[in-house]
């Protein structure tokens, strides 16, 4: 039957209209609040426990439940709707004022051709003809011009910030600078915004226009927090406030940005920064170095600093009709990239650069803050947004803190042992220390009295830093010392209690569970479950499971310019919001600013593997185009906790590690870079490969010879879809050398799974390590009998990852595995209904 509401009516029941009354309906409204969609016995439930509804029968309160959720579901996507109107209006304004600036531009660039054409066909004029210099000139010459000093009363420092104001302006809205689209962002409603970067002009400068859900004195008081926002910031002193007579004010500022790299030293801004009302309305912030020049205020030289300079830059926040704020973003900066070593300085000279670390950052912080305001307070594991945002910026900046390792801090470095690869550093102030003495577990009170930190950079070719980034969370195993993150957890007392949730991936060993990401932005915020450390005989307090709070982000490969960046700390179980944190990681910084064409989808068993042409390995051909200019710096820097007596086996022990860590890293760089394949340094052949199609076809045939069926479902395509299938089925598919010690030489991606490894580690296990002493007799029994009959059916039992983890599995099927001359070439094993136990 049909049936309609109106008005808090409901449907036609019998031919009849039965109304509610209005204390019908409000009961009606709190129960729908409650449990929007009840079920039969729920809603008969709910007619006995509500008198008032006692005469509606319950087909009634179903039909009123059912045209209830139609209205709620209607409402929404009408709210919806509105939204990305308004966002599409707000959008079309940006973009046909970016149309009318690039208009401005041509008719600028065709005036000035004009001229300079007639100036030289002209050779007979003596000199110029400056009279129209100022129009046919770019902006930003004209505005460079030399005034007149200004002193430092609060009219000279009106007039610095008038000037400053004019020339932002002329940046965010007109033609001072020649912007260009940045590569690889494109406009449109799902954007994060118009983003352009310099052409030209003095110095390093991006530009961002969009749209914000927050109102314009909401966006101002975040913009102008700059540390809350911009992790790079270390510091914001404001040294004095002057009022305007216009209502605005005047401050002047002393900011600290922290050095990316252990290469490089950091950056400091002497500013004045001007906060005004325009006649339109809109907001402006805007702000400029002061130098000695203009006269004015000055501040002295830091030691360890480098004095850059900040051009005009700033933001204009322009309310939008329906709520929320338009936002211009400009930053200009002469980061004086005299001071770093060549290999670093695409860093302090890429616009693109500048655009990511700083201008779409603060673009993406207001958006983020507008969707977490949208969303419930409470996310998963009852952090509020702001409390996990907080803890990412912790994070974060303990990892700047480590990688800086300023004196006013109280680190001081350690000689070093002969070789200066590695870089030690110690810290017993009591501040650095006040976090990591507030918690107690087991009864055992805190007794580290010190921080050590090693650290070391080190430069990649040809790798793309978010192929290396991913390996290096998802395969902890391959470059961790587990008994390394057991002694830093014991040092600030992780307890022996689990946190709650549930699996969602294992990756050699580790257990991630998620517990935020931001929008628009491939960043995680997740815990870390370290299983399996043993208990140390020598430390009653060493833990059996290892917690680490960790922050990856970076891992989008079509990103331009970005960073990646896998930064963790060991947390107590409680996970307090404010545990203590000893931040350790990696820093991935990418120096040439070429597009990686790259597939996001790749996997990370350093196969590159199954989307592959004719010639070879497809990382070949990802990334033929930028073959041997690919370059990345990586920081590494790891903090432990310790006792001040033990310093120097600290420090011995923390080089060593970095090191080991080092050539880790190192090895898995080799191999996943693309052009390892003409270099590969005794590293297996990748799968993709001609010889690894070749394998493929062997398992295939050799299975059908000696079972008589066919191991995959089609076994008539070419190598290439072969390999695909292979490497996709199900049960674990292993290959083992037939030595008088079997080696594997080959996984499928659930074997590998299964392993807990990849195919760079695979050569390092033997086939008698994976199985128990019975598992070995059995092995031992039947190995014969593969070699002689060709296959065997073995039962099941247990077996053991290369972490020691227990596998389960139904029953195993071996064959041997023939060339095409019908020589044994390999012995491979199918491991059916695995499982972890």
């Amino acid at each position: 039957m049909a049936m309609s509401c109106k008005d808090g009516k409901p449907g036609l029941d019998n031919g009849k209209y039965v109304r509610y009354t209005p204390e019908q309906v409000e009961a009606l409204e709190r129960l729908y609040h409650d449990c929007p969609k009840p079920s039969s016995i729920r809603r008969q439930q709910l007619i006995r426990e509500c008198p008032i509804l006692s005469n509606i029968e319950p087909k009634q309160i179903k039909v009123w439940f059912q045209n209830r959720r139609c209205r709620e579901k209607q409402r929404k996507e009408a709210s919806r709707l509105q939204a990305v109107n308004r966002k599409l209006t707000a959008m079309n304004k940006l973009l046909m004022e970016e149309n009318d600036r690039l208009q401005k531009q041509v008719s600028q660039l065709v005036y000035e051709n004009g001229y300079f054409r007639q100036h030289t066909q002209n050779t007979a004029l003596p000199t110029k003809d400056t009279s129209c210099e100022s129009a046919v000139t770019s902006g930003q010459r004209s505005l460079t011009a030399q005034h007149p000093p200004r002193d430092a009363s609060p009219a000279g420092l009106m007039s610095i910030a008038e000037e400053t104001l004019a020339e932002f302006l002329s940046k965010a809205t007109g033609t001072a600078v020649e912007w260009v689209q940045m590569p690889g962002m494109k406009p449109g409603p799902d954007s994060i915004g118009i983003v352009a970067i310099s052409h030209g002009c003095t110095g390093v400068a991006a530009r961002a226009c969009g749209l914000v859900g927050l109102e314009p004195t909401r966006v101002a008081e975040i913009l102008k927090d700059r540390p809350s926002w911009f992790r790079d910031c270390r510091a914001v002193d404001v040294l004095n406030v002057l009022p305007t007579a216009n209502g605005g004010t005047i401050e002047l500022l002393y900011m600290q940005l922290y050095a990316p790299t252990t290469l490089a030293p950091a950056r400091d801004f002497w500013l004045l920064r001007y906060t005004s009302v325009l006649e339109d309305g809109s907001l402006v912030i805007c702000e400029r170095s002061l130098k000695n020049t203009q006269n004015g205020p000055t501040m002295p030289p830091v030691q360890h600093f480098v004095r850059a300079e900040m051009l005009p830059s700033g933001y204009l926040i322009r309310p939008c009709e329906g709520g929320g704020s338009i936002i211009h973003i400009v930053d200009h900066m002469d980061l004086e990239p005299w001071s770093v070593p060549e290999v670093l300085r695409p860093l302090y000279e890429s616009s693109t650069v500048l655009a990511q670390k700083t201008t779409m950052v603060a673009l993406r912080q207001l958006r983020q803050i507008s969707h977490e305001v949208s969303q419930s307070n409470v996310t998963g594991w009852g952090r509020r947004p702001a409390a996990l945002r907080a803890l990412g910026q912790r994070l974060s900046r303990g990892f700047n803190e480590a990688i800086n390792g300023f004196t006013d801090e109280g680190w001081s470095m350690i000689g070093n042992d002969g070789v200066d690869d590695v870089t030690v550093l110690v810290n017993s102030s009591p501040d650095k220390l006040m976090g990591l003495n507030l918690s107690f577990a087991n009864g055992f009170p805190s007794i580290s009295n010190a921080v050590l930190c090693a650290k070391a950079s080190m430069l990649l070719q040809n790798v793309p830093p978010a192929i290396l980034l991913r390996f290096l969370r998802e395969h902890r195993s391959e470059w961790a010392d587990n008994n390394m993150d057991a002694y830093s957890a014991a040092a600030i007392k992780v307890g022996p209690c689990g946190l709650p949730g549930s699996r969602v991936g294992n990756y050699g060993g580790q257990v991630i569970l998620p517990l935020a990401h931001t929008i628009e932005h491939e960043e995680f915020l997740e815990v870390i479950k370290l299983e399996g450390i043993a208990h140390s005989p020598e430390d009653a307090i060493m833990p059996r499971e290892v917690f680490l709070l960790q922050l990856c982000s970076g891992m989008d490969e079509n990103a331009v310019g970005t960073c990646a960046e896998l930064i963790f700390a060991p947390i107590d179980a409680s996970f307090a919001d404010d545990a203590p944190l000893l931040p350790s990681g990696f820093r991935i910084i990418p120096l040439d600013s070429a597009k990686e064409a790259s597939n996001p989808n790749r996997t990370l068993d350093l196969a590159s593997a199954l989307d592959i042409g004719p010639t070879g390995n497809r990382a070949s051909n990802d990334y033929s185009g930028n073959s041997g200019s690919m370059r990345s710096v990586m920081t590494i820097a790891f903090e432990f906790a310790f006792e001040s007596h033990m310093q120097d086996h600290v420090a011995s022990m923390a080089r060593q590690y970095v090191r080991s860590i080092i050539s880790s890293v190192q090895r898995v760089a080799l191999a996943l870079s693309p052009s390892h394949l003409s270099s590969q340094a005794g590293l297996r052949t990748p799968l993709g490969t001609p010889e690894a199609q070749t394998l493929a076809r062997w398992i295939c045939n050799s299975y059908r010879c000696y079972l008589g069926v066919e191991l995959l479902k089609s076994n008539n395509e070419g190598n290439e879809s072969l390999l695909k299938s292979l490497w996709h089925h199900s049960d674990a598919i292993l290959c083992c050398t037939l030595k008088a010690l079997p080696v594997f030489t080959f996984a499928n991606q659930a074997g590998l799974d299964m392993l807990e490894t990849t195919l760079v580690a695979l050569q390092d296990i033997t086939l008698e390590k994976i199985f128990d002493d019975h598992g070995r007799k059995i092995l031992c029994s039947e190995f014969p009998q593969i070699i002689q009959q060709g296959f065997a059916c073995l039962q099941g039992g247990i077996c053991l990852s290369s972490m020691g983890r227990p596998i389960s599995y139904e029953r195993v099927v071996a064959w041997k595995v023939l060339n095409e001359e019908e020589n044994a070439h390999c012995i491979c094993f199918m491991f059916m209904n695995w499982s972890f136990v």
